[in-house]
This record gives C-alpha cells, sequence and structure tokens, in this order.
C-alpha cells in the first residue's frame, strides 16, 4: 500500500471536519450542488462514485463470472445478513436505545420517526460503495458484483414489505424512480462504460496496458471518495453542528448493527469454510447500506425536517469512517480467518 492509502483514516477524518465546516461557513454553495438531484438521486455525487468504482470493475473479467458459483457459501451468509438480519436487529436496537435507554434525551415528537428511518436505512443494502470496501479487502470481484447485483434485484421486491412491517404501515409509498436510477448510475453505466474499457485496453495494448490504467486511476478513485465525503458533510454541515447531542444518540444503534452484522457474517463465512477473499466483501455488504435510498425513501414518507430523515444522514455520517475499521479489522484478522477455514476445508476433503 502506497502512504495515501495506509493512512486512508487520517484523510477520511480531515475530510469529515472539512465537510462540516465548509457546510457551515458556506450553506450557498452546497445547497447549490445538493440540490443537482434527477428522483433525489445527487448527480455529482454519482459522478463521484463513478471515478471510485470504475477502477474496481475494470478488472473484472466477466468471462469469469460462472465461477462465482463457487462461492454459494458466502452468497448464502450475505443474503441471510441482508435480509433476515439486518432490518430486524435494526428495529430491535431502535426500539432499544432511541425508544428506551435514550429517550428522555431526544424530542417526544420525534422517537418514532427516529426509529423509522433507521430501519428504513438497515433495510437498504449497499451498492456501489461496497466495490470501495471490497477492493480494500482484496475481495474477490467476480463475488462482489454478483452479490451486489443480486442484492439489487432482492430490493426491488423485499425493501417495500419488509419496511412496511417493521413500520407498521398498511402500504408504503417506495420511491421507484430513485430505486431505479440509483442502480442504473451506480450499477449499469459504470459496469457497461468499465468493460468496453476493459475491452479496448485487451485488445490495443494486452495486459500491460490494463495494468498500467489501473495503476493511474488507483489514486483518482480514493480522491473521488474523499471528495464525496466532503460533499456529503457539507451537505449536513449545519445540522451537524445544531443538533450534536441527537446525532451523536443516533449513531449508537447504527454502529452497534454494523458491527454486530459484519461480526456475524465473517464468522459464519469462517465456520462453513468459505475463502477469506470472499468473508471480507460479505462481511462489508452485509453491514453497509445503500444511503441514497434511505435517504429518499425517509424524505418521501416522512419529510426533509422529520426525525427519519435525519436518522438516515446520520447513517451517511457514520458509513465511511465506520466501514474503514471494518476493512482494517478483516485485514488483520486474515491469518486468524484463515487458520479456522483451513481446518474445516481440509475436514471436508478427508470426508470426501
Amino acid at each position: 500500500m502506497s502512504i495515501f492509502e495506509r493512512y486512508l483514516t487520517v484523510w477520511v477524518a480531515l475530510c469529515i471536519i472539512a465537510g462540516v465546516a465548509l457546510g457551515h461557513l458556506f450553506p450557498g454553495i452546497f445547497h447549490a450542488i445538493g440540490a443537482a438531484e434527477l428522483a433525489k438521486v445527487n448527480i455529482p455525487v454519482a459522478l463521484l462514485i463513478w471515478l471510485m468504482i470504475v477502477p474496481m470493475l475494470l478488472k473484472i473479467d466477466f468471462a469469469a463470472l460462472g465461477e462465482v458459483g463457487r462461492h454459494w457459501r458466502g452468497i448464502g451468509v450475505t443474503l441471510f445478513i441482508n435480509w433476515a438480519v439486518k432490518p430486524f436487529s435494526m428495529a430491535l436496537l431502535g426500539w432499544l436505545f432511541i425508544g428506551w435507554l435514550f429517550r428522555s434525551y431526544l424530542p417526544a415528537d420525534q422517537i418514532d420517526s427516529y426509529i423509522a428511518g433507521l430501519i428504513i436505512l438497515a433495510a437498504a443494502p449497499c451498492t456501489a460503495m461496497v466495490f470501495v470496501w471490497s477492493n480494500l479487502t482484496k475481495g474477490e470481484p467476480h463475488f462482489t458484483l454478483s452479490q451486489v447485483a443480486l442484492n439489487d434485484a432482492i430490493m426491488v421486491v423485499a425493501f417495500a414489505p419488509i419496511v412496511g412491517l417493521l413500520l407498521g404501515l398498511s402500504a408504503i409509498i417506495v420511491p421507484w424512480d430513485t430505486l431505479i436510477l440509483s442502480v442504473g448510475l451506480y450499477i449499469v453505466i459504470p459496469v457497461i462504460a468499465a468493460q468496453l474499457l476493459r475491452r479496448f485496453l485487451l485488445a490495443s495494448g494486452g495486459p500491460g496496458a490494463l495494468d498500467r490504467l489501473l495503476k493511474k486511476l488507483q489514486p483518482l478513485s480514493l480522491l473521488a471518495l474523499l471528495a464525496t465525503l466532503v460533499l456529503l458533510f457539507g451537505f449536513q454541515g449545519e445540522q451537524i453542528i445544531a443538533q450534536p447531542l441527537v446525532i451523536g444518540i443516533l449513531a449508537v444503534p447504527i454502529l452497534i448493527q454494523v458491527y454486530f452484522n459484519s461480526g456475524l457474517a465473517y464468522l459464519l463465512n469462517r465456520i462453513l469454510g468459505e475463502r477469506h477473499c470472499v468473508a471480507g466483501p460479505s462481511a462489508l455488504i452485509g453491514a453497509s447500506n445503500f444511503f441514497e435510498l434511505a435517504v429518499a425513501a425517509a424524505i418521501s414518507l416522512f419529510g426533509f425536517s422529520s426525525g427519519a430523515a435525519l436518522a438516515t444522514v446520520v447513517g451517511v455520517l457514520v458509513e465511511v469512517p465506520v466501514m474503514l475499521s471494518v476493512v482494517a479489522i478483516v485485514n488483520r484478522s486474515k491469518a486468524w480467518y484463515e487458520r479456522g477455514s483451513t481446518a474445516k476445508q481440509s475436514l471436508e476433503s478427508e470426508n470426501a
């Protein structure tokens, strides 16, 4: 890793501080950038996300996607965490911390709204940012792409029923335009663009040309991540400064659910004997959230100034620094993980 990559956590912290400060000092500029939306999807942020994930997508050889079936354990674990554990565990954590432990410190008329926002956040598994986390853990790119695509397909039919069930609503209005546009912007277009560029490079200069471009794009990808942070935190700079206690309280259940779900996914993959390059992205996909959809759904259901909208925004604030800590845990525990996974695989081989 380069010095820049090695101290990525430091740069992230500085970008968070810079974003909050700039958002507070120059709210008009960030309001203008934030207004550049299509179906509640921010276009400048989408462009930066392209720069983040295209280098990762360039590494993917679609001819090898057929091999992803070998990682059925990792796929099964991730689906179990995303759809059978995470939304329900967040509902429990929201009730415990927001509805009970910290209830006296929060506005009484917003308690239910805060819990609703947390549930909406947990019911939408992450898409684009997962490619960044997977790359930082040297994750299997074909598994990551297949898992994200599968989650997107499930989200179209499962997001509304799960949120409706947990919120106790008879019907929920899903922002379908936001969901479809987000999948197109963050998955379909970058995948097509990356594969066209990959084919051109391999045809004109061979693997060497592809490797040279990847080396040049890697720093650009991380810079795009940092710029995205400045924008996201700048958008919410005024709210962060105005409501620090509320934001700190809302962050507690989000932090717990990230570490709980990532740890559970990581442990289940180890027990099942899955490879570390699959277990890493599986844990990260299982823990992270599709905050663009969550924010849009909360605003459409409860309004822009609601507690639900604020709770989903706190998810944005927590996402990057917490996921970087999960990345660090996954990387540093590789030797421990592979001891257990290797033993499991050896036992299966002997029995076979």
